[in-house]
């Protein structure tokens, strides 16, 4: 029982660990000030925050140097890239060192390059440690990682408000002292025990509290995370949020107590029945197994009696894409089965990969590129003081859409919608978003607006791993998702690149204000232009995201028959 004490630790560390290295949030809290400081343009700002987006580029370099290291050493190399990083940063903004631009630039990547080996550690914590849950791990730890800049500011707010410099600072410092913290349970990791055979549904009533638990953080620091009312009043707050992130340390001893409540009273409670179902990733084989022993596509049979409410239409989705306009598309090389493996030369021909990538590309990374730009988009209308109000609303936002990135799993039972559908779904806010705030340049629409695209874009971030696998396979899921994620780096330089040409040409022409190299524009037409865009470009990321739910359906549906089918011949 040591053992699954001690795996419950690691997820707890891997949550502290994802919860203060999404330092990349918060860049738009100081971006203003190192703008000033270097002298530089709106488009070399720019340049800036994809430097370190960049790193996501040579996300690879910390699997391969898991072939090589142990993995508490690739977690301090993380640690120390950060501190060096930020850090360098920091000594620049705070006019204690003279570096060229291409120096800051570098730092910026080497920053980034940070946050995948940490992403790479947890989610290797959580594999190793959660094989049959895996899916809802990954969705818990990542979505601590949108809470960050939240985080920050409450302990930015508590040290000294009056200095945006700081935000470098502890994002130079914080992430290396939580790795200290981070590195006993680590190093006193549980032996690889085969899984009970009611070890999946026995773990079910951890999830649900930390899930509890992480609703509260969220709550907390979005009532709380941008309070700047005094001082004293900031480290009170901060003490509470660090002691909401201290809390799920009470799991472990819950599963001792599990464990003697189920040897001495020999309960027989279970959620059987809940419509609480987790993912058992080897539900992909026996689904595999079982369309390779039918006989051929067009004679697989699907059970109507016990399964009609799963939440699937009853007309024939044959019937339906006849009389769709869009019939060619949708079935045009159509994906027949979740779970096939795809390596690179197949995975670059499916449609479903691309309509798929202008998903991503056209929503979550808009939504990035968005946080990045809200220093600018704060000030140009009139809200600096605001900036670090929104900085938190986009982070607690991003964070509560990276949890409802596992109600699929949750609802499983009494609702099932293809995971791409709900991808469709979660993209639906963020058009509304850029449009309102084109619309309006009022605090409550920027807020509004602010706040739509951080849970559109987290629900994305969250639910991308558990699509790439589902769709192109499992065991190619760290390659191909490495693929997808290209469109990160490539969005921001491009999105980024055409917002600051704007903002620049405004703030050129009006001549608002110019500190050498340096414009500052003030007022709506700074970004609304660019807001109309994004929101144009956000409606093609949903119309793609449409086209694959409509193409992929059959294979989701077909899945969920398989499931059923197999836990009513061994029930």
């Amino acid at each position: 029982m040591a053992g699954q004490s001690r795996k419950w630790m690691i997820l707890v560390a891997t949550i502290w660990i994802q919860a203060f290295t999404g330092t990349n949030f918060d860049f738009s809290a100081y971006s203003s000030d190192l703008k000033s400081v270097l002298g530089i343009s709106q488009v070399q700002l720019n340049y800036l925050a994809v430097a370190s987006d960049l790193g996501k580029v040579f996300g690879w370099s910390s699997g391969l140097a898991l072939l090589y290291f142990p993995l508490w050493a690739v977690l301090f190399a993380a640690a120390i890239m950060g501190f060096v990083g930020y850090g360098v940063q920091w000594l620049v903004i705070s006019d204690l060192i003279s570096l060229p631009y291409i120096v800051v630039f570098l730092c910026c990547l080497l920053a980034g390059l940070s946050i995948c080996w940490f992403n790479t550690v947890c989610f290797v914590l959580c594999i190793k440690n959660f094989p049959a849950n895996r899916a809802l791990a990954l969705s818990l730890t990542v979505s601590f990682n949108g809470v960050s800049a939240a985080l920050y500011t409450l302990a930015y707010n508590a040290i000294n408000p009056s200095s945006t410099r700081l935000y470098l600072l502890l994002n130079a410092l914080i992430p290396l002292i939580i790795s200290f913290f981070a590195l006993i349970p680590i190093l006193r990791q549980p032996p690889l025990d085969p899984l009970p055979p009611d070890g999946v549904r026995r773990d079910s009533l951890m999830f649900l509290l930390l899930n509890i638990i992480a609703i509260l953080n969220g709550v907390y620091l979005l009532l709380f995370g941008s309070n700047a009312s005094g001082v004293a009043t900031a480290r009170l707050l901060f003490s509470g949020a660090i002691f909401l992130l201290i809390f799920p340390l009470c799991i472990p001893g819950l599963v001792y107590a599990r464990s003697w409540y189920h040897r001495t009273i020999h309960s027989s409670f279970s959620l059987e029945g809940s419509g609480f179902i987790l993912v058992d990733v080897d539900e992909l084989e026996v689904h595999k197994g079982m369309v390779t022993r039918a006989s051929s596509l067009d004679d697989y049979q699907l059970l109507n009696d016990g399964v009609s409410n799963i939440g699937m239409p009853q007309k024939s989705m044959d019937e339906w894409e006849d009389n769709s306009c869009c019939r060619k598309i949708v079935t045009k090389d159509q994906l027949e089965m979740l779970g096939e493996e795809h390596y690179l030369s197949l995975l670059v021909r499916r449609l479903d990969f691309w309509l798929y990538y202008t998903a991503y590309f056209c929503g979550g990374t808009i939504g990035l590129v968005y946080s990045n730009n809200l220093g600018q988009i704060a000030q140009s209308l009139g809200q600096s003081s605001n900036t670090t109000t929104l900085v938190t609303l986009y982070s607690s936002f991003s964070f509560f859409g990276r949890l409802l990135s596992a109600t699929p799993d949750y609802i499983r039972a009494k609702v099932y919608f293809a995971r791409t559908g709900w991808l469709a779904i979660a993209l639906l806010p963020t058009p509304v978003a850029f449009f309102l705030l084109a619309s309006s340049g009022h605090a409550s629409a920027l807020q509004a607006g602010t706040a739509l695209i951080g849970l559109s874009s987290g629900f994305i971030f969250a639910a991308a791993v558990s699509i790439t696998s589902e769709l192109f396979g499992p065991n190619s899921v760290g390659v191909n998702h490495n693929i997808l994620i290209t469109n990160i780096p490539i969005g921001s330089l491009i999105y980024g690149f055409l917002a600051a040409l704007v903002y620049d040409s405004h703030g050129m022409s009006k001549i608002t204000a110019v500190a050498s190299d340096s414009v500052i524009c003030m007022g709506r037409e700074c970004y609304m232009l660019t807001f109309v865009w994004w929101g144009c470009l956000s409606v093609l990321g949903l119309a793609s995201s449409f086209v694959l739910f409509l193409r992929t359906r059959r294979a989701y549906y077909r899945f969920e028959q398989d499931r059923i089918t197999s836990s009513m011949l061994y029930s």
